[in-house]
């Protein structure tokens, strides 16, 4: 999430430019084309972005060195890869080199050089070398390790990358082929993939310039991009719009709707949580804490969310109603995006969105009470949460967190995104989940033997980093937990 979280950078230079300039696109303004050729920069060069972000946000301590890997990694690979370097190696005619490798440059290479990097650097970042090289001990060793690794993975690729990109390609093309059904499709299994996070190498495929849609960048390239050939006003963007009328008004719908069902006696706590979860969803377009205070709950009522999701982008799809988004979809990024050139009827997301709002609610209402879901507030008497009662203060509340997962002797990696920690655990019966989400954590989800996922929300990153300040020799039992 690291590189995703650049993004909005790019969304807001770009939407400005373009709202300064709706018409010429830069062409009659110096300022507009400033801001439109700034946020371009970050677009254009997403592969990067992904090599260096996720060196450094899978680094067990957020090193710099784990970035520069990841710089150098994706240089070596991509260089060795570059059609002109291939055709010199495996001496072929330049014109007989593969179409994949003038694609080389991309973010699924970006992110596989990121993870290699992230790897190296935590394991070999604390080597010590013989003295006679001890100036490369260290971190000072892991570009250089990583380069080597670059041109394994290089040669790996030059032989098996044509096929791997043949089928994203493939993929790509066969939803591409369905169309307003594809688009459809595609929404449905990134609502169903979100609660192992597995959305993300979904995504790829059809927002970035993984198999050729690149959906996101030729979106806000706006004007660049329909110049180029690389977008077409009312088809690109549809794996974007979609989402629109969901996340700012669909979800919230579904809160109002688990509001008035749930018990009496509990509806002030369920309010405190709704409201935060709803407004997050409409005003930045993160879900994950609306989701993921039912997913689990009731899974039967998330595939159904699921559903009304793939529904809403084949509509949004099918009418030419386009809107994009650098983060996510929002309010803010449908006011970026109304005065981009790609932005086709924008205004009727709205119109789909209150419809949306209207299904959710009576949907989501008459599926609680005729199957007596377990939504929050209307848990049994003996399985009920308690109320939120975890500190207002940071850095208690990560202290309560930490004491809950068992303390720092149970730890072996505390990390985040956007949302949830990642964490994992020596022991994980040692965590206390009802406690958690006691906490004000939205879910919880458990991977593998021994890793964690606790959904905060917005806070996530705040309290793995306050988390990790924690000394290892705190003692933690005057620590009150709910």
């Amino acid at each position: 999430m690291v590189p995703v979280a650049t993004l909005p950078a790019a969304a807001i230079l770009m939407g400005v430019g373009y709202w300064i300039d709706p018409n010429g696109w830069g062409a009659n303004s110096a300022l507009a084309a400033f801001l439109i050729k700034a946020g371009s920069a970050i677009i254009d060069n997403m592969s990067v972005l992904f090599a260096v972000g996720v060196a450094y946000g899978m680094s067990k301590d957020k090193d710099g060195a784990a970035a520069l890997s990841g710089f150098v990694g994706f240089l070596v690979v991509t260089t060795l890869l570059s059609p002109g370097a291939v055709a010199q190696i495996q001496g072929i005619d330049p014109s007989s080199v593969p179409a994949a490798f003038n694609k080389i440059n991309n973010q699924f290479v970006g992110i596989l050089v990121g993870i290699v990097s992230a790897e190296i650097y935590n394991r070999f970042s604390h080597v010590e070398l013989h003295k006679a090289l001890a100036f490369f001990s260290g971190k000072r060793l892991v570009p250089i390790l990583t380069s080597f690794a670059g041109i394994f993975i290089a040669f790996i690729l030059m032989y098996i990358w044509p096929a791997i990109y043949g089928g994203l390609v493939s993929f790509g093309e066969g939803i591409q082929s369905l169309g307003e059904v594809g688009a459809g499709i595609y929404a449905f299994f990134n609502r169903l993939l979100i609660p192992v996070g597995l959305h993300h190498a979904l995504n790829s495929v059809f927002w970035f310039d993984v198999a050729g849609i690149n959906d996101i960048p030729n979106f806000l390239g706006g004007a660049k991009s329909i110049a180029e050939g690389t977008a077409t006003p009312g088809v690109t963007g549809m794996y974007q719009a979609g989402f629109f009328p969901i996340m700012m008004f669909g979800l919230p719908g579904a809160a109002l709707a688990m509001y008035h069902t749930a018990k009496a006696k509990n509806k002030e706590k369920v309010a405190s949580i709704m409201i935060a979860a709803g407004f997050a969803s409409f005003f930045t377009g993160v879900t994950e804490p609306l989701e993921f205070a039912f997913m689990f709950l009731a899974p039967g009522l998330y595939v159904l969310h699921a559903l009304l999701a793939g529904i809403s982008v084949y509509i949004a799809a099918s009418m030419h109603w386009i809107a994009g988004f650098g983060f996510s979809a929002g309010l803010v990024d449908l006011v970026l995006s109304t005065r981009n050139p790609l932005a086709v009827n924008w205004y009727m997301l709205i119109v789909q969105g209150l419809v949306f709002f209207a299904l959710y609610y009576f949907i989501f209402r008459a599926v609680i009470v005729k199957f007596n879901l377990k939504t929050p507030g209307r848990e049994d008497e003996d399985t009920e949460s308690s109320a939120v009662t975890g500190s207002q203060e940071t850095g208690e509340l990560a202290k309560q967190y930490l004491k809950a997962l068992g303390g720092h002797e149970n730890l072996e990696n505390i990390d985040a995104c956007i949302t949830r920690l990642r964490l994992t655990l020596k022991d994980r019966s040692l965590a206390d989940e009802k406690t958690l989400k006691a906490l004000g954590a939205m879910g919880v989800v458990k991977l593998g033997s021994n890793n964690l996922q606790v959904i905060l929300g917005p806070l996530a990153e705040i309290v793995a980093g306050e988390m990790k300040k924690i000394p290892a020799s705190e003692d933690l039992s005057a620590v009150k937990l709910p």
